[in-house]
């Protein structure tokens, strides 16, 4: 019945930011006519957490923590984007047991992040058993990051020049174990969802938006590749030893949020398959950069010897001096391009740290996907872009 039919006005209404299905700050005002959407103002709202500004007053090393807030689903994601950004500023190599060891745990976080993501969406939608089969599987990634670094969401393992701790023992067997527990999970988890009748129509056909108009808004990630869009960082241009590992980039044909749960699906059984060649392949060797610019002296040889402790003083009270200069670096984030542009002025704290953050863009077609569209469409549509609070409004 078309608009003013009945003589009434459209309903404005707020969706969030108090909607549990919003989770974070997020509100919608929406335009209704009945149930169906006729102008969403989308605003992501004021978290504020202060990322870029505080990055200015800590030494470069100081800063490792603060980006696992950012997205803090998949923390060990951003501890990587941040140090390769400052390693490609010192001009420094990390060794090669190293790239093995950072690849095995952004794998296994972004399996964590993608993991709640189809999770939360099916609980939203009511399906709350493929939930907690997912949630399962997350909290057997979360024991695998908890071996690395004693933590399960921020988990500051990584370090400018190398990570904090190599393998600790029987790692491998430990890991083949849970990523063979999380498959069965993931595949049980797909038995329910994937040909579900109702699933099916709540997804299929909504949150559609054409690839170039997602390109224009400059989405990337799951988003992106669920249009038909084969964009993955880890392919087009290879950081660490992912130009030597045999991956599938998925990609979807409908660029709807079917082809989006789909997407995140078969990246999960993809990083799975990264680390298991991972875990194959990995050489001996130290997992640390030999530089003085950047790497702390053992503290057995900082109590005994005045050298090293000299040099520990100094990096502590003045930090990395790092050469003056600007430098963008950038890795494939489980929501797509989470890049880190730094600016130095000599001293060991970055005169500018800017990161480009997915969920920002992500979030900017949000509107153009649910204009037209039911009210009840919201919930998938939000839920499969994943927008993290931390990263989106910094």
């Amino acid at each position: 019945m078309p608009v003013g039919e009945l003589h009434a006005r459209p309903m404005r209404i707020n969706f969030g930011p108090s909607h549990p299905a919003t989770h974070g700050t997020v509100r919608i005002v929406l335009d209704l006519d009945g149930e169906k959407i006729l102008n969403a103002d989308v605003q992501v709202g004021y978290l504020h957490r202060g990322f870029e500004k505080e990055c200015e007053s800590g030494h470069y090393y100081q800063n490792i923590p603060y980006t696992d807030r950012l997205n803090y689903s998949s923390a060990m994601l951003n501890n990587v984007g941040y140090c390769l950004a400052v390693e490609k500023l010192f001009g420094i190599k990390t060794p090669p047991r190293c790239e093995f060891i950072r690849v095995i745990a952004g794998e296994i976080a972004r399996i964590t992040d993608h993991m709640l993501c189809v999770g939360a969406m099916g609980l939203e939608l009511a399906a709350m058993t493929p939930f907690l089969y997912l949630l399962e599987g997350r909290e057997l990634a979360l024991d695998l990051l908890d071996a690395l670094c004693g933590a399960r969401i921020t988990t500051n393992y990584i370090r400018v020049g190398g990570v904090w701790a190599d393998l600790p023992e029987g790692f491998a067997p430990f890991c083949r174990e849970r990523l063979d527990r999380i498959a069965g999970l993931v595949d049980d988890a797909h038995r329910m969802l994937t040909d579900n009748p109702i699933f099916r129509q709540r997804l299929e056909g909504t949150g559609y938006l054409p690839a170039e108009e997602l390109i224009a808004y400059g989405v990337t990630g799951p988003l992106l590749r669920a249009g038909g869009v084969a964009l993955d960082l880890r392919r087009v241009q290879p950081y660490l030893v992912y130009g030597e590992l045999d991956f599938d980039v998925p990609v979807g044909e409908h660029s709807d949020n079917y082809d989006r749960y789909l997407v995140r699906l078969e990246e999960i059984r993809q990083s799975r398959r990264m680390v298991l060649q991972c875990l194959e392949r990995i050489p001996d060797g130290p997992v640390n950069a030999d530089d003085p610019r950047i790497r702390w002296p053992r503290k057995g040889k900082v109590f005994n010897r005045m050298e090293e402790l000299i040099d520990q003083f100094k990096l502590v009270t003045e930090g990395d001096l790092a050469p003056a200069g600007e430098v963008y670096a950038a890795v494939e984030g489980a929501n797509g391009e989470v890049g880190f542009y730094i600016v130095s002025d000599g001293s060991g704290r970055p005169y500018k740290c800017r990161c480009r953050a997915p969920s920002f863009s992500n979030m900017q077609p949000l509107a153009r996907m649910i204009t037209g569209r039911m009210l009840a469409d919201i919930v998938p549509t939000f839920d499969l872009i994943n927008m993290i609070g931390g990263e989106c409004d910094r």
